[in-house]
Formats: C-alpha cells, structure tokens, sequence
C-alpha cells in the first residue's frame, strides 16, 4: 500500500505516525548527512580508517548512503531495498524459516497482529518478510520512543513504517493523552486506512522466556472506540481491530547471554542499569546473530465476545502459546535444568542438536548459565501450563 497523505488537512498523528511517500526525499537527505549515523556506520565497517582519517571515512559513508537509496522515492521503495538485505540476513543467519497459518487470513483485509516478544527488530521483521513472501502489504510497528533516543534511528525505523509508542511522557494526564493518541491511530489505520498493525503483548521483550498479555495494553487499544461509543464492550472494541495473536519462536536468541546477564543482576541487586548504547547493540545482535531455526504462527482473530481486558489478554496468550513451536533447545535445556522430566520429549533431538546446544552452553559463565537455560526452558513448561 502505497503512503500518501493530504499535506492541506489536520495530521493528527504528525508526531507518531510512518513517514509517507511526501516526505521519504527530505528524510533520506537528512540521513545522507547525519554525523552520529556516519559516525556510527564507519566505526562498523571502516574502523580503522574512522580512527585515523574521520572527515574521509564520514565523506564515503555519506556516498554510500546516497547510492543506496538512489532512485528511492517512497516507502514501499525503501523497504523493497531492505528486502535484498533480509533474504541475506537470512541466509546468513537462520537455518530455516516455517510460517503457519498465514493461509487462513484475507489477503486483502487489515489486522493488528499481537505478537510475543523476543527480538527488538526481528519479530516484525519476520512477520513482514512472511507477509512479503506471501505477496502482501507489509505492516505498521509499534515501537517504544524508548529505543527512539538518537534522531537518525528515529528516522530510520518511522521509514520503515514504525509507529511511535509514548513510554517517556510524563504525568497521568500526558500519559492519559498519549494513549489516547495512539489508540485513535491504531484504530483509523485499521479501519480508515486498511492498514494492518504489528505490536507486542507487553512493553518490552520476555527475557525469562515467558510470554503473557498485559492487560494494560487490551485498554489501551479500546480507547478510541469507547471514547467514542461508552456502550461497546471490550469485546467489540476488540472485535472490530481484528486483533490476530501471533507467536514466534527462535532455535536459538542471539542476545541469549545479554539477556542471562540482565536476569541474573535483577535476582541479585534488583537493579539492571542497561549502557547508554545497550538497545542498539541488542537490535544489531538480532540481525546478524545466529538464531537457528525460526517459525512464525498466525492465529486466527479475536471474537466480541470476551469479557473484559484480562479475558482478551488470556486469549491471545492461549493462541501465542498453542503457536509456540518448542525446538530441540527448548527441552535440552529443561534436560540440564533437571526439571519436569515427564515434559522431556527428545524424540526429535539428533546428536547434531545436542553437538550445537552444547557448544552454545559451553560459551555461558557459570554464573547466568541458570539464566541462560531458564529462557530456553520456559516455554516448554509454559506450553503445559505450568509457568513459574
């Protein structure tokens, strides 16, 4: 779908919404010129020449950006360009991909996918890469103004159809205001627009390997259609956004170790202070680390007639875990941890399996390995309703 808007109207959403086809020219020169995102991409693929001639490295990065999008007029553009870097990140990175149950939603009808969280960019990454392989529009992501800190990748992910989640604002009445902004957009681009959604269960990733709802995010997303009519339900206002829970599983998760660490540091102190760089060193690591096999499950949409935010929230942690495909790294490390024994299923675990299994947990201090097997474990104890 193509992203155009009428610069003459009211945009209420100018300060959250993707980027449109109007402005992709301004923005693409605008990071064409950018110092931290030079700076950055040269300290990745120039070091040392960032180190001993900055001003030249900055003026080849600065080419190679043009070059890249040259000939880039609008969104659809743009991620076509990223396209070509996907199919290599997966080459490069994933031994298999599966999607399920993509074949039951219409292909012309927009829903907003409600996922479990795992990756910071590469669980709609691979919802988009689905959607694209199936010959479909990709879709809008939400994402925390959290991770939104430097202008360029600001820049870069609204480019990339990402929407702006307001997590800094300050105050109840800010807050209140804030989500009521992004429930009117999420309704209008569903049901205005046609334009399906992808957003999270809960505000940030499930590091322990526990996905559930937050029920908080349920309200948030009636709002607007409750603002607008106090009589409907929750069911309805739910109903009506085609809420479509979706699960993704990963063989392996690249920030695995980052992830332990974090853990391990809450168990201990209560207290993780992430570094200033954290989340994009974590957003790098998903792309270009190594996750083994990934499947991707849609579920099928939500109906009107749950009972309330909690009731809506248990159903898309039913469809998310009845989607969950458990990996041989999920009950090998229900196997080290010694727990559940009766869970055990190895039927599928080939001595290729427990050779790279081990390896990985090889590469794990001894102090997060606990951490480390919990991620893994997790899910397989969550599948059979026994979550910690």
């Amino acid at each position: 779908m193509t992203e155009t808007h009428d610069t003459t109207a009211f945009d209420p959403w100018a300060d959250i919404r993707p980027y449109q086809d109007d402005e992709v020219a301004e923005v693409l020169k605008r990071l064409g010129h950018d110092p931290e995102l030079l700076d950055a991409l040269t300290r990745y693929r120039l070091p040392r020449l960032a180190r001993y001639m900055p001003r030249l490295s900055r003026a080849l990065a600065s080419f190679a950006i043009r070059r890249e999008v040259r000939g880039v007029t609008g969104v659809h553009d743009f991620q076509m360009r990223i396209a070509s870097y996907m199919q290599r990140m997966l080459r490069n990175s994933t031994d298999d991909f599966r999607v399920k149950g993509l074949d039951r939603l219409d292909p012309d009808t927009a829903y907003l996918f409600v996922g479990n969280h795992r990756d910071i960019s590469m669980d709609p990454a691979f919802v988009n890469y689905a959607l694209y392989l199936a010959g479909r529009d990709t879709v809008r992501i939400a994402i925390g103004d959290n991770l939104l800190k430097k202008p360029f990748v600001n820049d870069l992910m609204r480019l990339n159809k990402s929407f702006i989640v307001p997590r800094s604002a300050r105050g109840k009445r800010a807050m209140l205001a804030a989500y009521q902004q992004l429930s009117a957009y999420i309704r209008h681009s569903i049901l205005e627009d046609n334009h399906s959604i992808w957003m999270a269960q809960r505000e940030g990733r499930a590091k322990d390997g526990i996905d559930r709802t937050d029920p908080a995010i349920i309200k948030m997303l009636t709002m607007a259609r409750r603002g607008e009519d106090r009589q409907a339900s929750i069911g309805e206002a739910i109903a009506e956004l085609r809420v479509v829970p979706v699960s993704i599983s990963y063989e392996f998760d690249p920030c695995d170790l980052q992830k332990a660490r974090e853990l391990q540091a809450l168990e201990s102190s209560g207290n993780y202070q992430k570094s200033e760089f954290e989340d994009i060193s974590s957003i790098v690591a998903g792309i270009t680390g190594h996750k083994g096999r990934v499947q991707l499950t849609f579920g099928t949409p939500l109906s009107a007639d749950l009972d309330g935010p909690e009731a809506v929230a248990a159903e898309v942690d039913r469809q998310v875990l009845a989607g969950y495909h458990l990996f041989p790294s999920h009950y090998l490390a229900l196997e080290a941890l010694g727990e559940a024994p009766d869970l055990l299923d190895l039927s599928e675990v080939s001595d290729a399996d427990r050779a790279r299994f081990q390896a990985r947990l090889q590469e794990v201090p001894d102090e997060l390995r606990h951490w480390w097997l919990t991620q893994y474990a997790n899910p397989v104890l969550s599948k059979a309703g026994r979550s910690r």
